[in-house]
């Protein structure tokens, strides 16, 4: 079995091996997710991720190849490089006491419009409605509407990945989003796996999650790139 550091360097591939072996397109030895559900791609051979790409943006007209120290290969004559986001991994250490004061929802497969309404309305782009199925989601509501979310991403044997963090621009600075981590990271450590999260350098919100036992582990960057 791949220990966790192995895991941590790759985590999209090793949870494509994994938990979400069910999601995976394997192109050129090149692993992608099912576009329908979130479009990452991994490698650990560059040279076949411009063979792979070719074939995968028929399917989706952008996707990631993400990597923590690697730089994809492409054909320029089919997939344009459009920009490199410079990400970090954090991964927990230990999660303080946080106190719970909201009432924190399990949220099921109904909620899947609203989960995916929210996230675009606070950071629009990427997220695909059948991105829910990719692990648990949690809300926070406010007269009956769902305001805050935390998510699970990628996931391994060893660990699940906090993703989706949103809450509703009018009801930030609340606390809400410090609650829904907290409580997702718990949720995780039930599991007896590790608890990771995956943010551009330089966020802001990187402070809080170092509050709430996070370390800053390594570089893990995504290649975006669109069809030509």
């Amino acid at each position: 079995m791949i220990d966790l550091e192995e895991q941590l360097k790759n985590p999209v591939w090793y949870s494509l091996k994994e938990t979400h072996k069910n999601f995976a397109v394997e192109l050129n030895g090149v692993q992608f997710y099912n576009p329908d559900v979130c479009t990452f791609g991994s490698f650990f051979d560059e040279s076949k991720t411009a063979k792979a790409a070719d074939e995968y943006v028929k399917t989706s007209d952008h996707f990631f190849f993400v990597s923590a120290d690697q730089t994809p290969v492409i054909d320029e004559t089919k997939v344009i490089f459009e920009k490199k986001i410079d990400g970090c991994q954090m991964v927990l250490n230990t999660l303080p006491d946080v106190s719970i004061t909201e009432n924190i929802v399990l949220l099921d497969k109904s909620f899947m419009d609203e989960i995916y309404d929210l996230v675009w309305l606070v950071m629009p782009g990427y997220y695909k409605k059948r991105t829910f199925e990719m692990g648990k989601y949690f809300g926070i509501f406010k007269n009956g509407k769902l305001v805050s979310i935390t998510g699970q991403r990628m996931q391994t044997n060893h660990l699940i990945e906090v993703s989706a963090v949103v809450t509703h621009p009018e009801y930030t600075r609340q606390g809400l989003a410090k609650q829904l981590i907290a409580h997702t990271t718990k949720e995780i450590l039930r599991e007896n796996k590790t608890p990771i999260l995956h943010t551009n350098k330089g966020n802001p919100a990187i402070a809080l999650y170092e509050k709430l036992g996070y370390e800053l582990t390594r570089d893990m960057n995504w290649w975006l790139y669109r069809k030509k």
